[in-house]
């Protein structure tokens, strides 16, 4: 295959104001400004293990709360890959991880079904990393979920610290993503359902 996938959108509400583009078959490239250094770090971490080239550009109304910013990138980001995957011909659909950072590990199942969903069991046992609530990173994900419509279950089998919980999440999602929007050789052109759309 050599199909390059890519998307760009730009999103606005009264809240946000967000550019995204994504190259599903990069180099885990990544140019990240959200405003919020932390979550920089982490969707840095989730192009680099996944492989994926991504440009976010935010502008969101931190004054206020980080909630708008994180939910709305999670959103865009979404929306990006949704399109890039186009009928999702050809892919693994299916992707796994188990990710460890010190004490911490994470699992990470992702489908990518066509059926929004996520299953959220991650514990945190700070409020904040930083400046950054951690109930914040749950929002995300499901916004990311939702939005690119696919099934994303998130577990923390351990951990101590909320920056090894936080980012061993987010590598093991970039790992099954990676997993998940591979070409497989053995089922070139093939829609990965016996429905025969996701």
């Amino acid at each position: 295959m050599t199909e390059i996938r890519t998307a760009s959108l730009h999103r606005v509400t009264a809240e946000t104001d967000i550019r995204v583009a994504v190259n599903l078959d990069g180099k885990g490239e990544a140019s990240i400004n959200t405003g919020i250094g932390f979550f920089d770090h982490m969707l840095t971490a989730l192009a680099r293990h996944g492989m994926l080239d991504i440009e976010i550009a935010a502008k969101g109304d931190l004054e206020v709360d980080f909630h708008h910013t994180v939910e709305d990138v999670g959103i865009a980001l979404g929306q990006a890959v949704r399109q890039a995957l186009g009928d999702k011909r050809g892919v693994r659909r299916f992707g796994h991880a188990l990710v460890p950072l010190d004490e911490a590990l994470a699992e990470v199942v992702v489908d990518l079904s066509g059926r929004p969903f996520l299953a959220w069991s991650v514990v945190f046992p700070t409020e904040k990393i930083g400046v950054m609530d951690t109930e914040l990173f749950e929002e995300f994900f499901r916004a990311f979920a939702m939005a690119s419509m696919i099934t994303l279950h998130v577990t923390q089998k351990t951990g101590r610290n909320s920056h090894h919980i936080a980012e061993s999440a987010y590598k093991a999602t970039a790992r099954a993503l990676r997993m998940a929007v591979e070409f497989d050789e053995r089922a070139a052109g093939v829609i990965p359902s016996t429905k025969g759309v996701l």
